[in-house]
């Protein structure tokens, strides 16, 4: 513990659905919902207005459309997100060189080791200053928390949502902690918290007052002795710098299971293209290929291959992919994919080129070891691949919310397709609620676009953190404020 609160922990609000408010001005104040659209689609996040119906992340969004039909539903745009992310990280790591980031909306900063603040009221400043600059820069808003310890700086800025700052004295701790559930500490989830609860123990003053043996009693030496000192307010923990990704990966969930091997070997091809994609973007390269298959049983199988040397070579990948995949029984159907690239490097062995093919035992047909039929008799034969439906089709080449851009009309978003029709809604982030129209699947003049900067002209932070201007103002602001 320290005895000034320099860790800061800064979660952005609601951060992909809040993206997506920034972008399209005729969502802005309603219900979004971002995550997967199908059957089996999960939320990944959802607006403040959209959690006014219940609507929470981890939800099955078939669920999420019960409670909130009238929401907007969209596909996620990570290309978007990370450059925004890219931003804010960026402003971190002027505040500091030990920075760790838990996800793209996320981070610890240990502002001791920036040498930008040493007691509360240099903390509360650089708090300050980072929400007024991420808001300039991104035209997004996140909540700041500021205390002597990891745990009690990220309890801070969930405390502090939606666009706060609370700064938690040290030496207030026990006091601030103790009518809390238990659930508050980190590694107390589901079990461990209705474990506790049947011994008695619902509030993190019940587990300080328990004492350290009985907590060990009922969950063992280690677990027991840190989750009494947490309960005291103790956690030493260091912010630790960013460390390097240890892999690269894509998946996807199927609406409906896969039984055709020809389908199967496609959507596998797909899914390596899209994992070099994201490889060559982080200008790295991999050694081992990973292939992922979660069958109709819902039995998830894993298997890799490494290569003589790293590489982003997307032939290369897609043949070990391939390869994985022939070792694979799908007879059944497969509910999930998915490819990746571990063991990476910065650099690539340029002469892999033909590796797969020079040690490719297997046929270059995925069809010629298709065991046909099964006992069934419904599945479709090797050679005749499933045909994917006119609103599949749609959904593929034209997600809802992702971008594009019209030859007449301009940028915009797509707000939904079906039988053989896109309807897009032509806005840009810093223009007023644009108008809808609806084209063929095929129109010749629309296209996939990348998306537009959420802010046109950001403020200059260059500086940063030596002196900052206001923050453009905006909806939902909040001042600071100290707990004890």
């Amino acid at each position: 513990m320290r005895a000034a609160p320099t860790i800061l922990h800064l979660d952005m609000d609601a951060f992909y659905a809040s993206a997506e408010q920034a972008a399209k001005p005729s969502l802005r104040g309603k219900p979004v919902v971002v995550g997967g659209l199908g059957p089996r689609g999960v939320v990944a996040t959802a607006s403040y207005e959209a959690r006014r119906f219940g609507v929470h992340s981890a939800m099955p969004t078939a669920q999420a459309r019960r409670l909130a039909p009238n929401a907007a539903y969209l596909v996620p745009r990570f290309m978007l997100y990370r450059k925004v992310s890219d931003q804010v990280m960026e402003l971190l790591g002027r505040l500091s060189p030990l920075v760790e980031p838990l996800s793209l909306d996320e981070a610890f900063v240990d502002l001791e080791a920036g040498g930008v603040a040493d007691d509360s009221a240099s903390a509360r400043a650089v708090g300050e200053q980072l929400r007024n600059a991420i808001r300039a820069v991104t035209g997004l808003t996140g909540s700041v928390g500021l205390a002597g310890s990891k745990m009690l700086a990220k309890i801070a800025s969930e405390e502090a949502k939606p666009n706060g700052l609370l700064l938690i004295e040290p030496g207030t701790e026990r006091e601030l902690l103790a009518p809390m559930s238990v659930r508050i500490l980190p590694g107390v989830g589901p079990a461990t918290g209705d474990h506790l609860r049947r011994a008695g123990m619902t509030t993190v003053d019940d587990l300080a007052e328990a004492g350290e043996a009985e907590l060990v009693r009922l969950l063992g030496k280690a677990h027991g002795v840190s989750l009494h000192r947490m309960a005291l307010g103790y956690d030493n923990r260091p912010v630790v710098a960013e460390r390097d990704a240890k892999s690269v990966s894509v998946e996807d969930t199927f609406d409906m299971d896969l039984h055709d091997r020809v389908r199967v070997r496609t959507e596998v091809d797909r899914l390596a293209d899209r994992c070099v994609q994201r490889l060559r973007a982080a200008e790295r390269s991999g050694r081992t290929v990973v292939l992922k298959v979660r069958r109709y049983d819902f039995s998830t199988l894993t298997r890799s291959e490494t290569l003589r040397g790293p590489t982003d070579d997307l032939g290369v990948v897609r043949e070990a992919a391939a390869r994985l995949l022939e070792a694979v029984d799908t007879t059944g159907g497969v509910r999930l994919l998915g490819v990746g690239v571990t063991g990476l490097a910065d650099y690539t062995q340029e002469d892999l080129f033909a590796q797969a093919a020079g040690e490719r035992a297997a046929p270059a047909d995925p069809a010629a070891e298709d065991p046909g039929p099964g006992e069934h008799g419904d599945e479709p034969a090797a050679g005749a691949p499933e045909q994917e439906t006119p609103e599949q089709l749609a959904a593929r080449r034209w997600p809802a919310g992702h971008d594009v851009r019209h030859d007449a009309y301009g940028h915009g978003w797509v707000q939904g397709s079906g039988v053989g029709r896109v309807t897009v809604r032509f806005e840009e982030p810093e223009s007023p609620p644009g108008r809808v129209r609806t084209f063929r699947i095929d129109d010749p003049e629309l296209w996939p676009a990348d998306p537009l900067p959420l802010v046109r002209d950001p403020v200059d932070y260059s500086s940063w953190p030596a002196s900052l201007p206001k923050s453009r103002s905006g909806p939902g602001s909040s001042g600071g404020e100290s707990r004890p």
